[in-house]
């Protein structure tokens, strides 16, 4: 569903609001055994789709909210990562305990430490004859905070680390990975409430069975048998476009 736009998927149900009003507007004509194209039925299968649209909606909001506080606690990773490689090289620390420090600056840069490689395995979305670039920036959110972690615990392996500047201190970096990792998790747990959502939309508008594209197939089916299908009852209910999205 990731190449469908939301919108297509509200339009959806509100055409199919408007088919329940075309039915309500044939009164008693518009008597089908169906149960699941009766009109309680119908307005009942509206409600659960308009709820359903609202509850993506609202898990977008907390998704996109999630996204962004993330984002704030992340963006100055590079940058202080190049303060506390300058503190550190202030230190009486082993020159190689300083030159394991400069690696996991190098990734939280997103440098590469050797020459690039190629590859034509296969990636998402692109053609597997590309020559595609192996990425050793490492630079996705947990595996920030992973490098962190590690460039911490050098730092404070090290006795004559002692940065009189707070945001400097052993304390105060483990404090921010402790809440960056909080922001990972909570964009982790948002995105989960975002695809649940999303799958129950597409169970209640496209699923198998009385879901609201098939019981809107089946309404302009009843009304062709019941009507004629060169009635106007019929060109009414034809002309409401409600879209199969389920495979898109």
């Amino acid at each position: 569903m990731a190449t469908t736009s939301e919108t297509g998927h509200a339009v959806n149900v509100k055409n199919f609001f408007d088919l329940i009003n075309f039915c309500k507007g044939f009164g008693t004509q518009y008597q089908p055994s169906k149960l699941s194209i009766q009109i309680p039925s119908l307005e009942s299968t509206y409600l659960q789709a308009k709820e359903a649209i609202d509850e993506i909606i609202r898990q977008t909001t907390a998704y996109n909210i999630a996204i962004n506080e993330r984002a704030l606690l992340f963006k100055d990773n590079r940058t202080l990562s190049t303060r506390l490689i300058n503190a550190f090289e202030m230190t009486d620390a082993p020159d190689a305990t300083k030159k394991d420090v400069k690696g996991f600056n190098r990734k939280l840069q997103g440098k590469r430490a050797s020459a690039v490689k190629e590859t034509n395995s296969t990636v998402e979305g692109v053609n597997a004859e590309e020559p595609k670039t192996i990425s050793s920036s490492q630079t996705s959110f947990n595996q920030q905070v992973e490098h962190l972690k590690a460039l911490v615990a050098l730092l404070e392996s090290e006795p004559s680390y002692q940065p009189n500047e707070g945001e400097l201190k052993v304390s105060t970096l483990k404090n921010l990975i402790s809440q960056q990792n909080s922001a990972n998790e909570q964009v982790s747990t948002a995105y989960t409430a975002l695809s649940n959502a999303r799958l129950l939309r597409d169970r209640v508008l496209y699923g198998e069975g009385t879901s609201l594209y098939n019981i809107s197939l089946d309404i302009k089916k009843y009304i062709k048998a019941a009507f004629g299908a060169s009635s106007q009852e019929y060109k009414q209910v034809t002309g409401v476009s409600i879209k199969d999205f389920k495979k898109k």
